[in-house]
């Protein structure tokens, strides 16, 4: 099913968001101080293109001042229309996968600095 899931992902706007994540990326690694948050758009760009079936770890306190600057930047701005995208996808019963997508993105938006994008864990196959 995640593969399933990242193909519709990907055809309904999942593409778009990695190549605008990407030229954010970009932009931001025009000048020296920028390249910090450029490599955070970047994270954003790879998890655009597959969310399905990866996880999202936090770690704020590994750069706080940088979490905090992204936060005042952005970040609460990004996250906050993540949320409302993710409420809108979970009307249906059908969109629910999806807005949970958005819902792992806003957790991103607002402190990717130490966040770490993995695969989920598989399953523990059941005890007879």
């Amino acid at each position: 099913m995640k593969v399933i899931g990242n193909i519709l992902w990907f055809i309904l706007g999942g593409l778009e968001t990695a190549i605008m994540w990407f030229f954010l990326g970009l932009f931001w690694c025009i000048t020296i101080i920028g390249i910090p948050f450029g490599l955070q758009s970047f994270k954003f760009a790879r998890l655009a293109l597959w969310p399905m079936g990866t996880t999202v770890s936090m770690n704020f306190g590994k750069h706080a001042i940088m979490n905090i600057l992204w936060f005042l930047l952005g970040g609460f701005g990004l996250a906050i229309m993540y949320v409302l995208l993710g409420i809108v996808w979970c009307i249906s019963i059908i969109g629910i996968p999806f807005g949970l997508q958005s819902f792992k993105f806003a957790k991103l938006a607002c402190f990717p600095f130490g966040a770490e994008v993995g695969k989920a864990a598989a399953p523990a196959p059941a005890a007879n």
